[in-house]
């Protein structure tokens, strides 16, 4: 074994973790989106209209760091504010419908990306490699 060559398992899941998250980062160079916001535009799309505060929380960020996200998402047409009709003070994160298109391009390219980074496993190795991974996730730690 090569010096600097992962020894672990542990060492092995985040070498591929780090190869993928490089491969996806050059994958979406066109889309001149930054990971914050593409996590932002997700969880948007997952959740629905939300208040920037609670976007902050499902994010892990702060409030004030959200505000950057949703205005730089906002600037590009992506996503508007809206009153919450719940209560005229407060305002909603909407993803509008170029922000829908956009994030189905998204993961139309990711998933492009991770078939090309995965290509070289058989579909068996697959199977067994998404078996084990969702297998990982449902575990408690």
């Amino acid at each position: 074994m090569e010096d600097g060559e992962p020894t672990s398992v542990g060492d092995l899941f985040w070498a591929v973790a780090r190869r993928l998250r490089h491969s996806w980062r050059d994958a979406l160079a066109p889309y001149d989106v930054t990971p914050s916001q593409l996590r932002a535009l997700g969880t948007l799309m997952r959740h629905g209209p939300v208040r920037p505060g609670a976007l902050a929380k499902h994010l892990g960020i702060a409030p004030r760091s959200a505000t950057e996200v949703v205005d730089a998402l906002e600037e590009r047409g992506l996503v508007r504010r809206e009153t919450d009709p719940a209560d005229r003070r407060a305002t909603l994160v909407v993803v509008t419908d170029t922000g829908v298109s956009l994030a189905g391009e998204i993961r139309h390219a990711r998933a492009q990306e991770a078939d090309r980074v995965f290509a070289g496993l058989g579909d068996d190795d697959r199977a067994d490699l998404e078996r084990l991974l969702r297998l990982l996730l449902t575990q408690d730690v």
